[in-house]
Protein backbone atom coordinates (compact mmCIF):
# COMPACT_ATOMS: atom_id res chain seq x y z
CA UNK A 1 0.00 0.00 0.00
CA UNK A 2 1.21 3.37 -1.19
CA UNK A 3 1.54 6.39 1.52
CA UNK A 4 -1.07 8.27 -0.55
CA UNK A 5 -3.39 4.80 -0.15
CA UNK A 6 -2.57 4.66 3.59
CA UNK A 7 -3.51 8.16 3.98
CA UNK A 8 -6.89 7.69 2.30
CA UNK A 9 -7.49 4.29 4.02
CA UNK A 10 -6.53 6.18 7.16
CA UNK A 11 -8.77 9.31 6.33
CA UNK A 12 -12.08 7.07 5.56
CA UNK A 13 -11.46 5.17 8.35
CA UNK A 14 -11.65 8.31 10.72
CA UNK A 15 -14.47 10.04 8.53
CA UNK A 16 -16.69 6.49 9.24
CA UNK A 17 -16.26 7.06 13.51
CA UNK A 18 -17.00 10.68 13.23
CA UNK A 19 -20.98 10.18 14.17
CA UNK A 20 -23.70 11.34 11.22
CA UNK A 21 -25.02 14.41 13.94
CA UNK A 22 -21.27 15.95 13.99
CA UNK A 23 -20.80 15.22 10.02
CA UNK A 24 -23.98 17.06 9.03
CA UNK A 25 -23.40 19.65 10.97
CA UNK A 26 -24.24 22.94 9.24
CA UNK A 27 -21.23 25.05 8.32
CA UNK A 28 -22.67 28.46 7.45
CA UNK A 29 -25.80 30.43 8.79
CA UNK A 30 -27.70 29.21 5.69
CA UNK A 31 -27.53 25.79 7.08
CA UNK A 32 -28.54 26.43 10.37
CA UNK A 33 -32.18 25.35 11.28
CA UNK A 34 -35.19 27.82 12.94
CA UNK A 35 -34.17 30.42 15.31
CA UNK A 36 -35.47 32.80 12.53
CA UNK A 37 -36.27 35.01 15.32
CA UNK A 38 -31.96 35.51 15.43
CA UNK A 39 -30.83 34.72 12.82
CA UNK A 40 -33.10 35.72 10.29
CA UNK A 41 -31.44 38.60 7.13
CA UNK A 42 -31.28 41.56 9.18
CA UNK A 43 -31.48 40.79 12.84
CA UNK A 44 -28.37 42.14 15.13
CA UNK A 45 -26.71 39.03 15.53
CA UNK A 46 -26.59 38.46 11.82
CA UNK A 47 -25.16 41.35 11.29
CA UNK A 48 -22.56 40.96 13.77
CA UNK A 49 -21.87 38.14 12.55
CA UNK A 50 -21.55 39.00 9.16
CA UNK A 51 -19.28 41.86 10.00
CA UNK A 52 -17.21 40.13 12.34
CA UNK A 53 -18.27 43.25 15.07
CA UNK A 54 -18.20 40.08 17.77
CA UNK A 55 -19.41 41.16 21.12
CA UNK A 56 -19.29 38.81 24.13
CA UNK A 57 -22.24 36.58 23.92
CA UNK A 58 -24.05 33.65 25.68
CA UNK A 59 -26.51 31.40 24.16
CA UNK A 60 -29.21 29.59 25.89
CA UNK A 61 -31.89 26.90 25.21
CA UNK A 62 -32.58 23.33 25.13
CA UNK A 63 -29.66 20.43 23.70
CA UNK A 64 -29.52 19.70 19.89
CA UNK A 65 -30.76 23.37 18.66
CA UNK A 66 -27.97 25.03 17.31
CA UNK A 67 -26.08 26.72 19.97
CA UNK A 68 -22.90 25.21 19.79
CA UNK A 69 -23.09 24.86 15.97
CA UNK A 70 -23.67 28.98 15.59
CA UNK A 71 -20.43 29.05 18.45
CA UNK A 72 -18.69 27.26 15.60
CA UNK A 73 -20.15 29.25 12.26
CA UNK A 74 -18.94 32.48 14.01
CA UNK A 75 -15.21 30.85 14.76
CA UNK A 76 -14.98 30.59 11.36
CA UNK A 77 -15.96 33.59 9.93
CA UNK A 78 -13.50 35.79 12.62
CA UNK A 79 -10.32 36.22 12.04
CA UNK A 80 -10.12 36.35 16.24
CA UNK A 81 -7.91 33.44 17.89
CA UNK A 82 -10.03 30.76 19.22
CA UNK A 83 -9.77 29.07 22.56
CA UNK A 84 -12.29 26.77 23.71
CA UNK A 85 -13.35 25.27 27.37
CA UNK A 86 -16.12 22.74 28.30
CA UNK A 87 -16.64 24.37 32.00
CA UNK A 88 -17.31 20.74 32.95
CA UNK A 89 -13.59 19.44 31.89
CA UNK A 90 -12.03 22.50 32.38
CA UNK A 91 -10.88 24.01 35.65
CA UNK A 92 -9.23 27.47 37.32
CA UNK A 93 -5.58 26.44 35.80
CA UNK A 94 -6.82 26.10 32.20
CA UNK A 95 -9.39 29.43 32.54
CA UNK A 96 -6.01 31.52 33.68
CA UNK A 97 -4.13 29.60 31.05
CA UNK A 98 -6.90 30.98 28.20
CA UNK A 99 -7.07 34.23 29.85
CA UNK A 100 -3.33 35.07 29.72
CA UNK A 101 -2.99 33.72 26.04
CA UNK A 102 -5.95 36.27 25.37
CA UNK A 103 -3.77 39.18 26.86
CA UNK A 104 -0.95 38.23 24.66
CA UNK A 105 -2.74 38.20 21.57
CA UNK A 106 -4.15 41.53 22.67
CA UNK A 107 -0.72 43.18 22.90
CA UNK A 108 0.54 41.85 19.33
CA UNK A 109 -3.14 43.37 18.16
CA UNK A 110 -5.20 40.46 17.83
CA UNK A 111 -8.35 39.61 19.47
CA UNK A 112 -9.52 35.75 21.14
CA UNK A 113 -12.73 34.34 21.59
CA UNK A 114 -13.02 32.14 24.10
CA UNK A 115 -15.98 29.30 23.89
CA UNK A 116 -17.45 27.88 27.24
CA UNK A 117 -19.85 25.04 26.64
CA UNK A 118 -22.08 24.68 29.41
CA UNK A 119 -21.10 27.62 31.27
CA UNK A 120 -24.01 26.63 34.07
CA UNK A 121 -21.01 24.33 35.38
CA UNK A 122 -18.84 26.81 36.00
CA UNK A 123 -18.92 27.92 39.73
CA UNK A 124 -19.52 31.64 40.70
CA UNK A 125 -15.71 32.18 41.38
CA UNK A 126 -14.79 30.79 38.20
CA UNK A 127 -17.91 33.03 36.46
CA UNK A 128 -16.28 36.12 38.66
CA UNK A 129 -12.53 35.32 37.25
CA UNK A 130 -13.94 36.11 33.46
CA UNK A 131 -15.49 39.74 34.55
CA UNK A 132 -11.94 41.37 34.25
CA UNK A 133 -11.15 40.24 31.24
CA UNK A 134 -14.18 41.20 29.54
CA UNK A 135 -14.41 44.00 30.82
CA UNK A 136 -11.08 45.22 29.63
CA UNK A 137 -11.77 43.47 26.08
CA UNK A 138 -9.14 40.59 26.47
CA UNK A 139 -11.37 38.46 25.89
CA UNK A 140 -14.59 38.26 23.53
CA UNK A 141 -16.80 35.41 25.52
CA UNK A 142 -18.85 32.87 23.75
CA UNK A 143 -20.81 30.58 25.86
CA UNK A 144 -23.77 27.99 25.75
CA UNK A 145 -25.93 26.45 28.23
CA UNK A 146 -29.33 24.92 28.48
CA UNK A 147 -30.21 26.34 31.70
CA UNK A 148 -31.86 28.89 32.66
CA UNK A 149 -29.15 32.20 32.38
CA UNK A 150 -30.88 34.02 34.99
CA UNK A 151 -30.90 31.83 37.80
CA UNK A 152 -27.03 30.18 36.88
CA UNK A 153 -25.16 33.02 36.37
CA UNK A 154 -23.98 35.78 37.88
CA UNK A 155 -25.96 38.78 37.49
CA UNK A 156 -22.51 40.57 36.95
CA UNK A 157 -21.57 38.44 34.06
CA UNK A 158 -25.20 38.77 32.34
CA UNK A 159 -24.76 42.34 32.73
CA UNK A 160 -21.78 42.44 30.37
CA UNK A 161 -23.21 39.90 27.63
CA UNK A 162 -26.17 39.57 25.32
CA UNK A 163 -28.30 36.78 25.79
CA UNK A 164 -29.84 35.05 22.93
CA UNK A 165 -32.65 32.46 23.35
CA UNK A 166 -32.52 29.15 21.36
CA UNK A 167 -36.08 27.81 20.89
CA UNK A 168 -37.24 24.11 20.54
CA UNK A 169 -37.01 23.29 16.67
CA UNK A 170 -40.18 22.41 15.14
CA UNK A 171 -40.84 19.32 13.29
CA UNK A 172 -40.57 20.26 10.18
CA UNK A 173 -36.95 21.50 10.88
CA UNK A 174 -36.32 17.93 12.29
CA UNK A 175 -38.04 16.39 9.19
CA UNK A 176 -35.65 18.29 7.04
CA UNK A 177 -33.09 17.37 8.39
CA UNK A 178 -32.63 13.86 8.74
CA UNK A 179 -33.91 14.27 4.88
CA UNK A 180 -30.75 16.13 4.23
CA UNK A 181 -28.39 13.54 6.07
CA UNK A 182 -30.17 10.53 4.02
CA UNK A 183 -29.87 12.27 0.81
CA UNK A 184 -25.77 14.23 1.11
CA UNK A 185 -23.37 11.81 -0.54
CA UNK A 186 -20.84 13.28 0.75
CA UNK A 187 -21.43 13.75 4.82
CA UNK A 188 -24.84 11.60 5.24
CA UNK A 189 -25.92 8.52 4.13
CA UNK A 190 -26.65 9.14 0.09
CA UNK A 191 -24.03 6.75 -1.13
CA UNK A 192 -25.88 4.14 1.50
CA UNK A 193 -28.97 3.81 -1.16
CA UNK A 194 -31.22 3.77 2.27
CA UNK A 195 -34.65 2.64 2.41
CA UNK A 196 -36.81 4.08 5.04
CA UNK A 197 -40.38 4.59 5.02
CA UNK A 198 -42.36 8.37 5.87
CA UNK A 199 -43.87 6.74 9.18
CA UNK A 200 -40.33 5.70 10.15
CA UNK A 201 -38.94 9.22 9.46
CA UNK A 202 -42.13 10.90 11.15
CA UNK A 203 -41.36 8.52 14.51
CA UNK A 204 -37.98 9.62 14.69
CA UNK A 205 -38.81 12.87 14.55
CA UNK A 206 -41.82 12.48 17.37
CA UNK A 207 -39.35 10.89 19.37
CA UNK A 208 -36.25 13.53 19.45
CA UNK A 209 -38.53 15.76 20.89
CA UNK A 210 -36.83 18.86 18.45
CA UNK A 211 -33.43 17.79 19.37
CA UNK A 212 -31.73 17.40 16.10
CA UNK A 213 -28.69 16.22 17.43
CA UNK A 214 -30.67 13.39 18.81
CA UNK A 215 -32.86 13.02 15.85
CA UNK A 216 -29.39 12.32 13.78
CA UNK A 217 -28.29 9.52 15.82
CA UNK A 218 -31.29 7.84 16.09
CA UNK A 219 -30.98 7.76 12.32
CA UNK A 220 -27.63 6.22 12.60
CA UNK A 221 -28.31 3.80 15.11
CA UNK A 222 -31.15 2.48 12.99
CA UNK A 223 -29.34 2.26 9.67
CA UNK A 224 -26.52 0.47 11.36
CA UNK A 225 -29.00 -1.86 13.42
CA UNK A 226 -30.40 -2.94 9.84
CA UNK A 227 -29.87 -6.79 8.96
CA UNK A 228 -29.21 -7.42 5.06
CA UNK A 229 -30.86 -10.51 3.69
CA UNK A 230 -30.51 -12.12 -0.20
CA UNK A 231 -33.67 -10.93 -1.15
CA UNK A 232 -33.29 -7.01 -0.30
CA UNK A 233 -29.38 -5.98 0.09
CA UNK A 234 -30.53 -2.25 0.43
CA UNK A 235 -30.86 -1.65 3.70
CA UNK A 236 -34.46 -0.98 4.78
CA UNK A 237 -35.40 0.70 8.08
CA UNK A 238 -38.84 -0.03 9.44
CA UNK A 239 -40.96 1.31 11.81
CA UNK A 240 -39.69 -1.28 14.29
CA UNK A 241 -36.30 -0.79 14.38
CA UNK A 242 -36.60 2.62 14.47
CA UNK A 243 -39.06 1.74 17.87
CA UNK A 244 -36.12 -0.58 19.16
CA UNK A 245 -33.65 2.07 18.57
CA UNK A 246 -35.60 4.97 20.35
CA UNK A 247 -36.95 2.52 23.09
CA UNK A 248 -40.47 4.11 23.29
CA UNK A 249 -43.50 4.13 21.16
CA UNK A 250 -44.50 7.46 19.20
CA UNK A 251 -47.11 9.13 21.32
CA UNK A 252 -49.27 11.57 18.96
CA UNK A 253 -48.53 15.39 20.37
CA UNK A 254 -48.69 18.76 19.05
CA UNK A 255 -46.74 21.17 21.19
CA UNK A 256 -48.71 23.75 20.28
CA UNK A 257 -52.20 22.27 19.30
CA UNK A 258 -55.11 20.89 20.84
CA UNK A 259 -52.99 18.35 22.56
CA UNK A 260 -50.94 20.43 24.71
CA UNK A 261 -53.98 22.40 26.22
CA UNK A 262 -56.51 19.35 26.19
CA UNK A 263 -54.12 17.24 28.45
CA UNK A 264 -52.64 19.91 30.98
CA UNK A 265 -56.47 20.57 31.15
CA UNK A 266 -56.76 17.44 32.19
CA UNK A 267 -54.18 17.32 34.35
CA UNK A 268 -54.93 20.18 36.25
CA UNK A 269 -58.76 18.85 36.59
CA UNK A 270 -57.62 15.67 37.64
CA UNK A 271 -55.46 16.86 40.68
CA UNK A 272 -58.83 19.87 41.33
CA UNK A 273 -61.03 16.73 41.37
CA UNK A 274 -58.49 14.88 44.28
CA UNK A 275 -58.22 11.74 41.41
CA UNK A 276 -54.52 10.89 41.82
CA UNK A 277 -54.26 8.52 39.75
CA UNK A 278 -55.69 10.33 36.58
CA UNK A 279 -53.64 13.22 37.55
CA UNK A 280 -50.69 10.71 37.12
CA UNK A 281 -51.47 8.82 33.94
CA UNK A 282 -51.83 12.65 32.49
CA UNK A 283 -48.11 14.35 34.24
CA UNK A 284 -46.65 10.37 32.36
CA UNK A 285 -48.16 11.39 29.37
CA UNK A 286 -46.91 14.77 29.05
CA UNK A 287 -43.47 13.87 30.12
CA UNK A 288 -43.02 10.85 27.99
CA UNK A 289 -44.35 13.07 24.96
CA UNK A 290 -41.73 15.83 25.95
CA UNK A 291 -43.97 18.76 27.57
CA UNK A 292 -41.66 21.42 29.19
CA UNK A 293 -41.37 20.42 32.86
CA UNK A 294 -41.45 24.07 33.34
CA UNK A 295 -44.68 24.78 32.13
CA UNK A 296 -46.61 21.60 34.38
CA UNK A 297 -44.88 23.45 37.18
CA UNK A 298 -46.08 26.43 36.20
CA UNK A 299 -49.61 25.28 36.28
CA UNK A 300 -49.47 23.35 39.45
CA UNK A 301 -48.59 26.81 40.77
CA UNK A 302 -51.70 28.32 39.93
CA UNK A 303 -53.66 25.20 41.07
CA UNK A 304 -51.93 25.13 44.43
CA UNK A 305 -53.17 29.13 44.98
CA UNK A 306 -56.33 29.02 43.05
CA UNK A 307 -57.33 25.70 44.37
CA UNK A 308 -55.90 24.13 47.49
CA UNK A 309 -55.82 28.40 48.94
CA UNK A 310 -55.71 28.36 52.65
CA UNK A 311 -57.03 24.47 53.35
CA UNK A 312 -53.47 23.78 52.97
CA UNK A 313 -51.72 26.88 53.33
CA UNK A 314 -48.29 24.92 52.48
CA UNK A 315 -49.13 23.50 49.52
CA UNK A 316 -47.79 27.10 47.61
CA UNK A 317 -44.56 26.41 49.60
CA UNK A 318 -43.87 23.20 48.47
CA UNK A 319 -44.59 23.97 44.85
CA UNK A 320 -42.29 26.53 44.89
CA UNK A 321 -39.93 24.19 46.20
CA UNK A 322 -40.50 22.11 42.94
CA UNK A 323 -39.48 25.43 40.98
CA UNK A 324 -36.19 25.66 42.29
CA UNK A 325 -35.77 21.57 41.70
CA UNK A 326 -36.99 21.60 37.96
CA UNK A 327 -34.70 24.05 37.45
CA UNK A 328 -31.56 22.87 39.23
CA UNK A 329 -31.43 19.05 38.34
CA UNK A 330 -33.86 18.58 35.24
CA UNK A 331 -35.23 16.14 33.24
CA UNK A 332 -35.53 12.84 33.56
CA UNK A 333 -34.60 13.18 37.67
CA UNK A 334 -37.44 16.10 38.20
CA UNK A 335 -40.28 13.92 36.67
CA UNK A 336 -39.42 12.06 40.54
CA UNK A 337 -39.94 15.28 42.05
CA UNK A 338 -43.32 16.12 39.76
CA UNK A 339 -44.86 13.07 40.38
CA UNK A 340 -44.14 13.87 44.05
CA UNK A 341 -46.39 17.37 44.26
CA UNK A 342 -48.43 16.01 41.90
CA UNK A 343 -49.81 12.88 44.39
CA UNK A 344 -49.50 15.63 47.25
CA UNK A 345 -51.39 18.53 45.85
CA UNK A 346 -54.34 16.09 44.71
CA UNK A 347 -55.10 14.66 47.67
CA UNK A 348 -54.53 17.91 49.67
CA UNK A 349 -58.11 19.67 50.69
CA UNK A 350 -59.35 22.24 48.17
CA UNK A 351 -60.60 25.42 49.20
CA UNK A 352 -60.78 28.49 46.07
CA UNK A 353 -61.98 30.78 49.26
CA UNK A 354 -58.60 33.14 48.26
CA UNK A 355 -59.63 32.84 44.29
CA UNK A 356 -63.10 33.89 44.85
CA UNK A 357 -62.08 37.15 47.53
CA UNK A 358 -59.77 38.70 45.01
CA UNK A 359 -62.30 38.43 42.34
CA UNK A 360 -65.07 40.15 44.22
CA UNK A 361 -62.82 43.03 45.26
CA UNK A 362 -61.07 43.47 41.76
CA UNK A 363 -65.03 43.33 40.54
CA UNK A 364 -65.67 46.67 43.09
CA UNK A 365 -62.73 48.33 41.76
CA UNK A 366 -63.83 47.77 38.20
CA UNK A 367 -67.16 48.78 38.51
CA UNK A 368 -65.39 52.16 40.02
CA UNK A 369 -65.92 51.70 43.37
CA UNK A 370 -62.91 53.68 44.40
CA UNK A 371 -63.27 54.75 48.39
CA UNK A 372 -61.36 57.27 50.00
CA UNK A 373 -58.72 56.14 52.49
CA UNK A 374 -59.98 57.33 55.96
CA UNK A 375 -57.28 60.08 57.07
CA UNK A 376 -56.12 58.15 60.13
CA UNK A 377 -55.12 55.47 57.67
CA UNK A 378 -53.34 57.55 55.32
CA UNK A 379 -48.78 58.30 55.46
CA UNK A 380 -48.38 61.12 58.01
CA UNK A 381 -46.04 62.61 55.27
CA UNK A 382 -48.67 62.73 52.41
CA UNK A 383 -50.16 65.89 50.95
CA UNK A 384 -53.44 64.89 51.67
CA UNK A 385 -53.09 63.66 54.89
CA UNK A 386 -55.28 66.21 57.32
CA UNK A 387 -53.36 67.48 60.45
CA UNK A 388 -56.57 69.14 61.62
CA UNK A 389 -58.69 65.95 61.91
CA UNK A 390 -56.59 64.93 65.34
CA UNK A 391 -60.63 63.25 66.72
CA UNK A 392 -59.67 60.74 64.08
CA UNK A 393 -56.09 59.24 65.13
CA UNK A 394 -55.45 56.09 64.25
CA UNK A 395 -55.82 53.30 66.99
CA UNK A 396 -52.60 50.82 67.28
CA UNK A 397 -54.16 47.42 67.51
CA UNK A 398 -51.01 46.37 69.98
CA UNK A 399 -52.38 48.81 72.40
CA UNK A 400 -55.10 46.77 72.48
CA UNK A 401 -55.83 43.09 74.12
CA UNK A 402 -55.10 40.34 71.33
CA UNK A 403 -53.72 43.28 69.45
CA UNK A 404 -57.52 43.93 68.29
CA UNK A 405 -59.38 47.42 68.41
CA UNK A 406 -62.85 47.80 66.44
CA UNK A 407 -62.13 51.07 63.97
CA UNK A 408 -62.80 51.19 60.23
CA UNK A 409 -60.26 50.16 57.80
CA UNK A 410 -62.28 51.46 54.91
CA UNK A 411 -63.87 54.78 54.28
CA UNK A 412 -67.40 55.84 56.39
CA UNK A 413 -67.81 52.58 58.17
CA UNK A 414 -68.07 50.44 54.50
CA UNK A 415 -67.85 46.38 55.33
CA UNK A 416 -67.21 44.55 52.71
CA UNK A 417 -67.79 40.44 53.19
CA UNK A 418 -64.91 39.18 50.26
CA UNK A 419 -63.52 36.73 52.66
CA UNK A 420 -65.91 33.32 52.87
CA UNK A 421 -63.68 30.87 54.60
CA UNK A 422 -64.60 27.49 53.97
CA UNK A 423 -64.67 24.54 56.81
CA UNK A 424 -61.97 22.19 55.24
CA UNK A 425 -58.55 21.30 56.26
CA UNK A 426 -55.90 23.94 57.59
CA UNK A 427 -58.79 26.50 56.86
CA UNK A 428 -61.47 25.63 59.56
CA UNK A 429 -58.91 27.12 62.12
CA UNK A 430 -58.91 30.53 59.47
CA UNK A 431 -62.12 30.49 59.91
CA UNK A 432 -62.32 30.07 63.47
CA UNK A 433 -60.29 33.05 63.56
CA UNK A 434 -61.74 35.29 60.89
CA UNK A 435 -65.57 34.59 62.71
CA UNK A 436 -63.70 36.06 65.92
CA UNK A 437 -62.41 38.84 64.02
CA UNK A 438 -65.60 39.81 62.51
CA UNK A 439 -67.06 40.14 66.21
CA UNK A 440 -64.48 42.90 67.18
CA UNK A 441 -63.05 45.00 64.60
Amino acid sequence: MSEQDLFDFNDNIGNKLVPLADKMRPNTLDEIYGQEHILSKGKPLTRMIENDRIISLIFHGPPGTGKSTLANIIIKKTKSEYISLNAVLSNVAELRSAIKKAESNLQNGKSTILFIDEIHRFSRSQQDSLLPAIEKGIIILIASTTQNPYFYLNKALLSRVMLFEFKPLEDNNVKTALLNAIADEKRGLGKEELNITDSSIDLIVKSALGDIRKALTYLEMSFLSVELDDENDLPTITDDIVKEVTNRKAIQFDRDGDDHYNIISAFIKSVRGSDVNAALYYLARMLESGEDPRFITRRLSVLAAEDIGLANINALNVVSSLINVVEFIGMPEARIALSEVTIYLALSPKSNSAYLAIGEALADIRNGEILEIPNYLKDAHSSNYSKNREQEDYKYPHDYPYGVVKQDYLANGIKKNYYKAIDIGEEREIKKISEWLLKHI
